[in-house]
């Protein structure tokens, strides 16, 4: 009898489909990536020299860092539009205190300025009940006023407060290595905990996840709050490697971290999504745009080059909706 259950156990037949699903994706990605090296190594004799993929760590971290959780509040379901004008007044807000308040004073209420516009953001979406679009639209448009207002529109600069220019090993820039761990935190945390599963299950379904004791208001909340985490960190980040800040700080990091998280196989309805696929999406737009400045192409034509992998990120994405639909 046993025999007979084992043998027609269903489970094996099961998982290969989710395989198949799974593996177009990742696979794509890694192939594209895989050529745009090969490419760019065949047409700049630069392109593979260790300083050259410092600087594409270092240029994308910014964006790797407000990415990680833009995965998570994705694959939940919600948008985080904010983060851009986040960053800038993040930025302001320390180069404004740190004159008056001294550096670690400043410090503090730089990220305390980041975690309450993910405060705000939660509040506005799970307790108000406004559309997280809505929402984070709006705040983009708040906080980018009020940095213009507070800067007067002007760069202010600040004084030793430059640990991001550092390479403290093996010539690593310290952006890179700030990208790596907070890479790490999100992968285990989306990969392993039970707030990660939380996330996922009110992705695919909220309703279903509502009913089996997930309180969803609760999972989304910290969601943004970890997004705002991630502001505070991005805006002292490019505050320290400008050596300033302005109203003009951090504008199109909302594509920049779209483009990136969606090109990575993180499904705009929520609930599929990883944070190793968002990485080789960053990797994608950071190889491309240094690749092609190396090529001495226009800065024009790279936003364009941009635009259309977002496009072509979106389409990728309703295709594969569109699969899995049929084959499930």
């Amino acid at each position: 009898m046993s025999e007979t259950l084992t043998a027609q156990a269903p489970a094996p037949e099961a998982a290969r489909p989710k395989t198949r699903r799974r593996a177009p994706e990742t696979l794509a990605l890694l192939v594209f990536l895989v050529a745009e090296v090969i490419f760019f190594s065949v047409k700049s004799p630069y392109f593979l020299n260790w300083d050259n993929w410092g600087n594409i760590l270092t240029a994308v971290s910014i964006t790797g860092v407000l990415a990680m959780a833009g995965t998570l509040v994705m694959v939940g379901g919600q948008f985080d539009l904010s983060v851009g004008s986040g960053v800038a007044f993040v930025g302001i807000v320390l180069v404004q205190a740190a004159p008056v308040l001294g550096i670690w004073p400043a410090l503090g209420l730089a990220v305390l300025a980041g975690l309450g516009i993910g405060l705000l953001n939660g509040f506005l979406v799970t307790v108000v009940g406004v559309n997280a679009l809505i929402t984070t639209l709006g705040m983009l448009g708040i906080f980018r006023g009020l940095t213009l207002v507070i800067g007067k529109g002007q760069s202010i600069f600040i004084e030793g407060f430059d640990w991001a220019t550092a390479r403290p090993f093996l010539g690593i820039p310290m952006p890179a290595i700030v990208l790596v761990v907070v890479v790490a935190v999100f992968f285990v945390l989306m990969r392993f905990t039970v707030f990660g599963r939380k996330v996922y299950a009110i992705g695919a379904n909220p309703v279903a996840a509502r009913l089996v004791g997930i309180r969803v208001n609760r999972v989304l909340f910290a969601g943004f709050l970890l997004s705002g985490a991630c502001m505070a960190l991005a805006g002292l980040m490019v505050t320290s490697q400008l050596g300033s800040s302005s109203a003009n700080t951090g504008v199109g990091l909302e594509l920049a971290v779209v483009t990136a998280v969606i090109l990575g196989g993180t499904s705009l309805s929520g609930g599929t999504g990883t944070i190793g696929g968002t990485v080789v999406g960053l990797l994608i737009v950071g190889v491309l745009s240094n690749g092609l400045t190396l090529l001495n192409v226009d800065s024009s034509w790279q936003q364009v080059a941009t635009g259309v992998l977002l496009i072509l990120a979106v389409a990728v994405d309703r295709l594969r909706q569109t699969y899995m639909r049929r084959n499930a």
